[in-house]
């Protein structure tokens, strides 16, 4: 039995080095075998086949490279406000610049400061850019004017529409209108050009995402805590869900053709996404100068004569990662709710955690009824593993009694030990399998917390203000590793007293780990422990008593 505690305490040891390993590795090759594994599509784990890489052969340039620098905003500047946006756009190119979304502060401590997504600020720009644009170089943005410098969505108003006007300088008349729809973060676009010169003009329409790289923590702790994912992805019906981090934008350029798909810009919790019109054809790209970083759309380029006009439409989703509104927007933009390589699991908790949390009202104890209801799914499972523990426990004296006998003869012990165990009907390994099931849950568990933004600065009581975050006094860690040291109290202790020392360790190392992990999750494991306490007692109790009553003779 003391091996089976040295080898527990190894392999769990060795798993957590594993994973961190595997988290760290992931960061720097981001996966896209997990989205085909969601999309029941196989995909290749890096550059799918007939996607150029190099040399991109964008038709000319890409639509706005060489003129995004930070001084491309003017003072020409359009406020729009909904119920759920406060936007910007510049007249000058008629793109978005700014988009706030008051519904997420920014943090805690700034409650009243609304969640920045697209930004013109030199330090942090991230905007998002449509248009028609000439075929043939310069690509000059076109100058818009308006009828009003701001825009506000009014009660009982379910759609607002934002008119821009504009001529280039070959005599292209343009009309870009943005339609904000009430609680929606979707914003349809359409441009217009008009050629109502006397010549005619090759037109191309484009959307693009535009970002400065943003910084993330590196590190064995930052790849254990899950670091999020920000970056490029894109989508088409061959491979849906592709990450592509700046890292690789910087070294190759994407270039590919599809029928149906879009372009994105991920950041934790929060999505830019442009989606083209369902059924057109689309090429998509990606291109960095000057660390900036872009990813978009090419339409096919039209030839128009004088009288005639080019129409394109697009979607553009500049909002939170909330899975049922994603899936209705475009296929696959769901994956963005990136869940990890435990998905279906993490899948299915939140859809129960929700579903508790549409009655009562709180994600803290929707966490807890979430545990009872783990707990009692694997309430037999647990009954057995502890009964197993029990007879360890009983059949101590016995094992005792054969090291003191066989002293060092390693194998006659080993012989000895296993007839023991083979008469009494004891597997010495069956208290391990509670912790065995709870890992994966514990692991998805985390993928929630981490990835859901329903759950992002979501109260409990007192001074839990974020579940999303650790506990700020350290209660619950403290909580957890002090149930963690009754369930070894209750539990068979190994006979060697080095060992039995070093099993106590645990509960102190699992603790210090558990200081920074989100205190939804550290709240799972404490009740989840407490209830295992309260269950490893009653069933103790009942085989005592049951002893007692019916004694060996």
């Amino acid at each position: 039995m003391n091996l089976n505690y040295v080898r527990l305490a190894l392999y769990g040891l060795l798993f957590l080095l594993a994973f961190i390993l595997f988290n760290l590795w992931q960061k720097e090759h981001p996966s896209q075998v997990l989205a085909s594994a969601r999309t029941s599509i196989l995909a290749p784990e890096e550059t799918p086949a007939g996607m150029k890489v190099e040399n991109a052969t964008l038709p000319s340039s890409s639509p706005v490279m060489g003129m995004t620098t930070p001084t491309l905003v003017s003072n020409d500047l359009v406020q729009i406000k909904t119920d759920v946006i406060d936007a910007t756009i510049d007249l000058k190119g008629g793109n978005l610049i700014k988009v706030q979304l008051p519904a997420y502060p920014e943090s805690l401590q700034a409650p009243h400061r609304p969640y920045q997504l697209l930004s013109f600020e030199p330090d942090s720009l991230y905007i998002a850019q449509s248009g028609i644009r000439s075929v043939i170089p310069p690509h000059v943005p076109v100058s818009y004017r308006t009828t009003q410098s701001h825009f506000e969505l009014m009660p009982g108003q379910n759609a607002l529409k934002v008119v821009l006007q504009g001529r280039n300088a070959q005599g292209i008349d343009f009309t870009k209108t943005y339609t904000f729809a009430r609680q929606r973060y979707v914003i349809s676009v359409e441009v217009v050009a008009n050629n109502v010169s006397s010549q005619a003009w090759d037109g191309q329409a484009y959307e693009q995402l535009l970002r400065k790289k943003a910084e993330t923590k590196t590190g064995i702790t930052s790849a254990f805590l899950f670091n999020p994912f920000i970056g490029a992805a894109y989508s088409t019906q061959d491979h849906p869900y592709q990450k592509i981090n700046f890292k690789k934008m910087a070294s190759s350029n994407l270039d590919l053709t599809t029928n149906q798909g879009w372009v994105a810009m991920l950041e934790h919790y929060f999505l830019s996404a442009w989606i083209p019109t369902a059924g057109e054809k689309v090429q998509l790209y990606t291109q960095t100068e000057d660390n900036l970083y872009s990813i978009g759309m090419l339409s096919t380029p039209q030839h128009i004569m004088p009288g005639q006009k080019m129409t394109q439409q697009a979607t553009l989703y500049a909002g939170p990662l909330i899975t049922h509104d994603l899936k209705s927007i475009a296929p696959h933009l769901d994956l963005t709710v990136d869940y990890g390589w435990l998905w279906i699991i993490s899948e299915a908790l939140f859809w129960l955690l929700n579903k508790i949390h549409s009655v009562i009202g709180n994600w803290g104890w929707s966490i807890v009824m979430v545990t009872i209801l783990v707990k009692a799914l694997f309430y037999r499972l647990s009954a057995s593993s502890y009964r197993s523990m029990a007879a360890m426990r009983a059949i101590q004296p016995k094992i005792q009694a054969l090291r003191e006998r066989y002293g060092d003869d390693k194998q006659k012990l080993s012989q000895a030990m296993m007839e023991i165990y083979r008469k009494e009907k004891v597997n010495p390994l069956g208290g391990c399998l509670p912790m065995l099931v709870q890992i994966p849950v514990f692991l998805a568990l985390y993928w929630v917390l981490f990835a859901s933004v329903e759950l992002r600065q979501a109260p409990f009581i007192l001074w839990i203000r974020d579940l999303s975050t650790p506990d700020p006094y350290y209660v619950l860690p403290i909580l957890m590793g002090l149930s963690m040291l009754i369930q070894q109290k209750l539990s068979p202790p190994p006979p060697d007293p080095t060992q039995a020392k070093v099993m106590m360790l645990m509960p102190l190392v699992l603790t210090l780990f558990f200081l920074n992990f989100p205190a939804g999750l550290v709240l799972y494991w404490v009740v989840n422990n407490t209830l295992s306490i309260l269950q490893q007692v009653y069933i103790t109790r009942r085989l005592s008593k049951h002893t007692v009553k019916t004694p060996r003779g």
